[in-house]
């Protein structure tokens, strides 16, 4: 390390590598409140934050475990998992006042058709402005699951031992891949009437 009295050490989150301060200036120059979205190895979060020089305060945020909550049985990190926490956040969002917001995805990569731009359009779906580029959200089809269904049903025809070995949670717990569109469905319909099965 550097010992001249000029040498100015960084910010520990910044020498951790958590936080982009470059970025979080230029995100927080627009005044908006910030949608955070982060993964985790099981779950997605997603959370309406608003700076306060004291501190920043979360407003609104979901998480993909609540959606058991609702009756979504599958994967908490999946692309249909991301959008319906997305849009749970968003009706939170939109309950507590908030019209617009600016992505912050952190310093994960931006990847086109993500799980974190998943979250995002679930957010939009919800009524929340966020600007971003049409050609980065994932497809409809694959927001719903149906690219997991369809290969899990060819799977179970072609090769049924790799099909029980890499569905084999799912199995377990009695639960059909093939069946996440219809339950992806069902789950939606639940958040917008606010049923939750508590």
């Amino acid at each position: 390390m550097a010992r001249s009295g000029r040498y100015k050490v960084k910010f520990r989150r910044r020498r951790e590598g958590k936080t982009d301060y470059v970025k979080r200036l230029a995100i927080l120059k627009s005044g908006l409140p910030r949608m955070v979205v982060r993964r985790t190895n099981r779950y997605i979060v997603v959370q309406f934050i608003k700076f306060r020089q004291e501190g920043d305060e979360v407003v609104a945020y979901a998480f993909s475990k609540e959606l058991r909550k609702y009756g979504w049985p599958y994967s908490g990190k999946s692309l249909p998992s991301a959008y319906l926490t997305g849009y749970l956040a968003g009706l939170r969002a939109k309950e507590a006042g908030i019209e617009r917001a600016v992505l912050d995805l952190g310093r994960y990569p931006s990847t086109r058709g993500s799980r974190l731009y998943a979250a995002l359009k679930g957010a939009l779906d919800a009524g929340i402005e966020v600007p971003h580029s049409p050609e980065i959200l994932p497809e409809e089809d694959r927001i719903k699951g149906e690219h997991i269904s369809s290969w899990a049903t060819k799977l179970k025809q072609e090769n049924e031992e790799f099909y029980k070995r890499q569905f084999s949670y799912y199995i377990k717990n009695n639960l059909e891949p093939e069946r996440i569109p219809e339950t992806f469905e069902l789950v939606l319909s639940q958040i917008r009437e606010g049923k939750s099965e508590e």
